[in-house]
């Protein structure tokens, strides 16, 4: 049976410049632009739906094996152009893709809405996110440096610099597609990097209507215009990536599962990797919690973009002293939460949208079927929605135990694990005996408790996001964002993580006439 397909409003495709009438569309831009379709019939093609209906919103060409090819060959001719582009000219390209960006926020805010199923403002939010980088991107192209040390001969000069490392591929999430693209990107291209994205194969409209707005900025400055080049397609062309010794480092968003194998795949070719995989975050609360501000922070976490953030709060450890009263104003809270499409009539009310795979249905109805074999007790929550159109579930409360096999997994699911605790310390044990450490978060008034909490090598959190008083969910970009353990360990948007995507060198210069030795060796003199 053909599915019904969605028409999306002609003045937003015309925004973007996207042409619908001819699909299924281009999943593949390099030097030559976008790779001809007409072959189609002989192509896998990849399908985008809007989760708040089912309907289909468009087809996409999965990129071939020749294709991709051609695109990493040309790359590599495009790299040495770009690397050679002085880092204050860089940052005056990222200034105008910024513009161009600004220009089409609310266009990409709606098909990232469409595609993905987020609420209108969590879409515009995630826009502003990629808006931000390429202005954080600007400033850092006049102030990325290296460093100089005393050398401890004469007339000797050392110091380190850094140099791009060449093409960074870039492999991205359904959940964030267009803002953890432009976390990579513009510190990659700031750095002196090319650009190979790959997108989720669920979210390719977000990835060409991104590739539209910014090929075209560098058409316009006399640049090449693969300095950012796309490919799209399903495992298989994530596999060519990892196991490409022409691409000189792999960032990956995804899951635990997937990101282990792709850490050995491009370890063994001695690339460079990033990862950004699962976090089974927590958020404490005790005793001398403001609850309001609490509640609220909770509320966010774990209802936000229906539980699918990297960040959602996945755990909720309450002291006792507040366990019941805090746990009866949250079950209201969650009462409250307006459930519905975020692309129809009343988008603006709804604050939890849709899930955004038919098969995320099936792990929420199965973990609360594990939860309930293994002690667990739905307070609020717990029900498929049943609706004509869209894939929606209820944001889920469970009293359960901390060492439940069901708790110790990432749900990717609006479901939140509540577990009673007596101390603090007790708090913090279960915050860590998780294998993810990605977000962390604790509400008090201690002040003792708050430095313990960030700053103990042996009594606080091992996460890599350690928040106090606000949500797990919502960093902001100027700090490094990415998480421990088997999070990954990478490092994306602000602080030293445009690091990652250089080479370092340490240059010792000899500027007298002689040749003394470090460490006082006398070889033959």
């Amino acid at each position: 049976m053909e599915q019904q397909q969605e028409v999306l409003p002609e003045s937003l495709l015309k925004g973007i410049d996207l042409d619908f009438s001819k699909q299924p569309l281009s999943g593949t831009f390099n030097q030559n632009g976008w790779a001809d379709t007409s072959s189609a019939s002989e192509v896998a093609q990849l399908s985008s739906f809007n989760p708040s209906t089912g309907q289909l919103i468009c087809k996409t060409l999965s990129t071939t094996k020749s294709q991709y090819d051609e695109t990493i060959s040309s790359l590599s001719a495009t790299y040495k152009v770009w690397a050679a582009v002085p880092a204050p000219k860089r940052g005056e390209i990222l200034r105008q893709i910024s513009d161009a960006l600004r220009a089409h926020k609310q266009d990409l805010a709606t098909i990232l809405s469409h595609e993905v199923g987020k609420i209108p403002s969590e879409a515009a939010g995630e826009v502003q996110e990629f808006i931000d980088m390429c202005d954080y991107a600007l400033g850092l192209s006049r102030s990325f440096s290296g460093s100089i040390f005393p050398s401890e001969r004469p007339n000797h000069f050392l110091l380190e610099n850094y140099h791009p490392l060449g093409i960074v591929a870039v492999i991205t999430a359904f959940n964030f597609p267009i803002a953890v693209f432009g976390w990579n990107m513009c510190i990659a291209l700031i750095t002196g990097n090319v650009i190979l994205w790959k997108g989720a194969p669920s979210t390719s409209l977000c990835t060409l209507s991104v590739m539209k707005i910014i090929s075209k900025v560098f058409t316009q400055n006399n640049l090449p215009q693969n300095v950012v080049s796309c490919v799209s397609g399903e495992v298989e062309v994530g596999q060519w990536i990892v196991n490409d010794k022409r691409i000189d480092m792999v960032s990956f968003t995804g899951s635990t599962a997937v990101g282990r194998k792709v850490n050995v795949a491009v370890a063994e070719r001695f690339g460079r990797v990033l990862l950004e995989c699962g976090g089974n975050n927590s958020i404490i609360i005790l005793d001398d919690a403001d609850e309001q501000l609490a509640i609220r922070g909770v509320l966010f976490a774990a209802v936000g973009t229906c539980g699918q953030r990297c960040t959602t709060v996945r755990r909720l450890f309450v002291q006792e002293g507040i366990y019941d009263r805090f746990l009866s104003k949250l079950t209201e809270g969650y009462k409250q939460v307006k459930i519905g499409s975020v692309s129809g009539a009343e988008k603006d009310k709804v604050l939890c949208g849709p899930l955004h795979r038919p098969d995320s249905i099936k792990i929420y109805e199965n973990a609360l079927a594990a939860a309930a074999k293994q002690g667990g007790k739905t307070l609020v929550g717990g029900q498929v929605i049943e609706r004509q159109k869209g894939w929606f579930v209820q944001p889920t409360i469970v009293e359960i135990g901390h060492d439940a096999e069901i708790v110790q997994e990432e749900s990717f699911v609006p479901i939140l694990w509540v577990v009673k605790v007596k101390t603090f310390e007790e708090a913090v044990r279960y915050n860590n005996e998780v294998s993810q450490g990605l977000s962390s978060s604790v509400f008090t008034r201690d002040v003792r408790k708050v430095f313990e909490w960030i700053g103990s090598s042996t009594g606080g959190s091992d996460c890599g996001i350690v928040n106090v008083n606000i949500p797990t969910s919502g960093a902001e970009i100027g700090g490094a964002f990415g998480g421990n353990k088997a999070t990954g360990g990478g490092r994306e948007a602000g602080a030293d993580s445009w690091k990652q995507y250089t080479r370092r060198s340490t240059c010792t210069i000899n500027y007298g006439n002689s040749l003394p030795l470090s460490q006082g060796i006398n070889f033959g003199e």
